[in-house]
C-alpha cells in the first residue's frame, strides 16, 4: 500500500519554464507557514542511481583523499590562513593575489549558469555537497533502519528498546561520519598530518576542535535532518533558476500526451483498449523523489533533476511491458515538438549557450595566461616618510625607500635591484639580495643623483618619476615598480 501523505505535494506548478517560481496554494487552508511532512524516499535502482553514487564516490574520494596527498615535502593543497599562503600543489598564492580567488568564483558561477542553461539543475541532484551528503546519510539509515515500508513502520511504532537501539545507532553513525567530515575540512587548513597527531595526542587547539564540531554540527543538522527544507527553502538557486531556463533546456519531464489518463490495471494489459495512457498511477516516481514532489503535475522549483523518478518509472514500465522514459530528460520544445534526440542536441547551440561559453573560455584562458606569466617575485615601494630628500657632502642628492620584496616560490632566489630615469642616478650600497623561499622582507634602499647632471637632461626640482628595476638573476624575469625621487627646492 502506497503511503499517500507523500503524494500530493505542497506547491503545484506549471510546465512553463518562464513561471517556474509562481506557486499556486493547494489549498485556501495552508497558511504562510506549511508544516514539514516527514518525507520516507524509497530506494531505487537504474542507469541515474548509479551515475549518481559514482558521482558521490568520486567527490568524496577528492574531499577525503586531497589532504593527506604530498607535494615538495608539504601537503599538496594547504589553505595556510594564520600565514597568508595558499598552495595548490606547484602555485603558491599569497593574499595580495586575491584577484586570482575572484576568478575563479566568477568562473564557477558562469559555469553553473552555462550548465543549467544546457541541462538544468545537474548540479543540484548530483554533484552538489547537499545532494551528495544527504544520499551518505540515508544510506546508513537504510543500513540501520532498513527499507522505506520497514522505517514507515518505525516512525508509527510505539518508542520500545528495540526502536530506540536503532535511532541510537543511526544518530551514533551520523555524528561520527560528520565529525570526520569536519577534521578533514579543517586539515585543508591546518596540514593534515600535524592535525591528525594532534588528534591522537589529544592537543588540539580550541580554533580546531570548534571549526571541527560547527562543521560537523552543520552536516548532521542539514544532510541528517533537514534535508530537502533546504533544497526547497534555503537554497537560492531554485529561486533564480528560471531566469537560466527557456524551452530547449533539458529538464526532468513526463509525458503528459502519453502517460494520461492514468489509472491502475492488470499487467498486460494494453492501456489503449482500457480508455487510459501508460500512467498506472503507482506513485513510485514521487516516493523516490529526494524533495518529494509529484514530477507529473509539471516542473516545478523543488526538482533538483536528480533522475530518480526516471528510474523509478521505468523500473515499473518494465514491469507492465510498456516502453521505458514515461518520464524522461528533455526539453519544453522537444516533448511538444516530438524532437529526436538528434534534434535536440542541435538546438543546444544557441544564443545564451554561445556567449556564456566565448565569456567562460575568455575567463579561464585569462587565468591561465596570467598564472603562466606570474612571477614569483613581486615588491612593493614606499618612500622613508622620515627622509624626504637629503643633500649630501659631494653635492648629490640621496633619497630612501623601504622595498618590501616577496618570493612566493618555494627556492631561494637572487635578485638585483637597479635605479632608472634620472641621468646620474644610482643605488647607494646593497643593491642585490638572496631571497628565501616563500619569504617576505623588507629591505632599506639609498638611491642617489647628481643634480646638476640630472637637470641637464630635462629634470626638475621637486618631484621626478623613477622606476626601480629587480631583476631575477635566475629567470631574467624583471619587476618594475615606479615612484618618485625629490630634488630639494634650493636657492
Amino acid at each position: 500500500m502506497q503511503d499517500q501523505s507523500n503524494n500530493k505535494p505542497d506547491i503545484v506548478q506549471v510546465v512553463d519554464v518562464s513561471r517556474l517560481t509562481k506557486n499556486t496554494p493547494v489549498s485556501q487552508d495552508s497558511g504562510l507557514f506549511v508544516a514539514r511532512k516527514k518525507i520516507f524516499i524509497r530506494e531505487v535502482k537504474g542507469l541515474f542511481n548509479r551515475w549518481r553514487w559514482v558521482f558521490v564516490a568520486l567527490t568524496q574520494l577528492i574531499f577525503y583523499a586531497t589532504p593527506w596527498l604530498q607535494w615538495n615535502q608539504r601537503q599538496a593543497i594547504l589553505l595556510d590562513v594564520v600565514n597568508r599562503k595558499f598552495y595548490f600543489y606547484g602555485l603558491v598564492l599569497w593574499s595580495s593575489d586575491v584577484i586570482y580567488l575572484t576568478v575563479l568564483m566568477i568562473i564557477g558561477a558562469l559555469a553553473l549558469f552555462l550548465f543549467t542553461a544546457v541541462a538544468g539543475r545537474l548540479w543540484c541532484g548530483y554533484a552538489c555537497p547537499q545532494t551528495v551528503y544527504t544520499e551518505i546519510f540515508m544510506w546508513i539509515e537504510r543500513k540501520i533502519e532498513g527499507n522505506r515500508v520497514a522505517q514507515l513502520r518505525l516512525d508509527k511504532a510505539p518508542m520500545s528498546v528495540s526502536k530506540a537501539a536503532k535511532k541510537t545507532t543511526k544518530h551514533f553513525l551520523w555524528a561520527i561520519f560528520a565529525l570526520w567530515s569536519g577534521f578533514t575540512l579543517v586539515g585543508y587548513f591546518t596540514p593534515m598530518r600535524e592535525l591528525f597527531s594532534d588528534l591522537m595526542s589529544r592537543s588540539l587547539s580550541s580554533t580546531e576542535i570548534f571549526w571541527t564540531f560547527f562543521y560537523g554540527f552543520m552536516m548532521y543538522l542539514l544532510a541528517g535532518w533537514m534535508r530537502e527544507q533546504v533544497c526547497k527553502y534555503m537554497c537560492p538557486y531554485a529561486r533564480f533558476q528560471s531566469v537560466m531556463f527557456d524551452a530547449d533546456t533539458l529538464i526532468v519531464t513526463y509525458d503528459a500526451a502519453r502517460g494520461e489518463s492514468r489509472g491502475a490495471r492488470k499487467k498486460g494489459v494494453d492501456p489503449r483498449t482500457v480508455g487510459k495512457g501508460d500512467c498506472i498511477d503507482c506513485g513510485v516516481c514521487v516516493d523516490v523523489c529526494p524533495t518529494g514532489i509529484d514530477i507529473r503535475n509539471g516542473l516545478q522549483m523543488e526538482c533538483i533533476g536528480c533522475g530518480a523518478c526516471i528510474d523509478g518509472c521505468n523500473e515499473i514500465m518494465d514491469k507492465m511491458g510498456y516502453p521505458k522514459n514515461l518520464i524522461r530528460y528533455d526539453t519544453e520544445n522537444g516533448l511538444k515538438h516530438g524532437l529526436s534526440k538528434e534534434n535536440l542536441l542541435r538546438r543546444v547551440v544557441r544564443v545564451r549557450i554561445l556567449i556564456y561559453t566565448a565569456v567562460l573560455c575568455t575567463l579561464i584562458a585569462g587565468m591561465v595566461y596570467s598564472l603562466s606569466q606570474r612571477s614569483p617575485i613581486t615588491a612593493v615601494v614606499e618612500r622613508d616618510s622620515r627622509t624626504m630628500a637629503r643633500l649630501l657632502d659631494d653635492g648629490t642628492v640621496e633619497n630612501v625607500y623601504r622595498v618590501v620584496l616577496s618570493n612566493s616560490d618555494e627556492a631561494a632566489h637572487s635578485v638585483q635591484v637597479s635605479a632608472h630615469g634620472l641621468n646620474s642616478i644610482a643605488i647607494s650600497g646593497q643593491a642585490r639580495f638572496v631571497l628565501e623561499p616563500l619569504s617576505n622582507n623588507a629591505y632599506v634602499l639609498k638611491v642617489q643623483a647628481n643634480p646638476l647632471k640630472a637637470y641637464a637632461a630635462g629634470a626638475t626640482k621637486g618631484s621626478n618619476t623613477i622606476e626601480l628595476h629587480i631583476k631575477d638573476e635566475a629567470d631574467k624575469n624583471m619587476v618594475a615598480n615606479k615612484t618618485t625621487f625629490l630634488f630639494p627646492k634650493m636657492d
